[in-house]
């Protein structure tokens, strides 16, 4: 659970930088997006390596 808060906390730290590209068109903005869609992704990864491993180690307790 601990990386589904992590991953929780960086889509509501970006929202302020999606209106500010989107509805404002700060460029500077759209950079830090791609940045934290960028960190998102890596996170995503992580978290689905993590519940392949659980997922395995489930199947193989019983």
């Amino acid at each position: 659970m601990e990386k589904y808060e992590e991953l929780r906390k960086l889509i509501l730290e970006g929202e302020e930088d999606f209106q500010k590209f989107y509805a404002k068109g700060n460029q500077a903005a759209g950079t830090r997006v791609r940045k934290r869609m960028q960190d998102l992704k890596n996170l995503a990864q992580e978290i689905r390596v993590d519940v392949i491993e659980v997922k395995n180690s489930r199947a193989t307790s019983k």
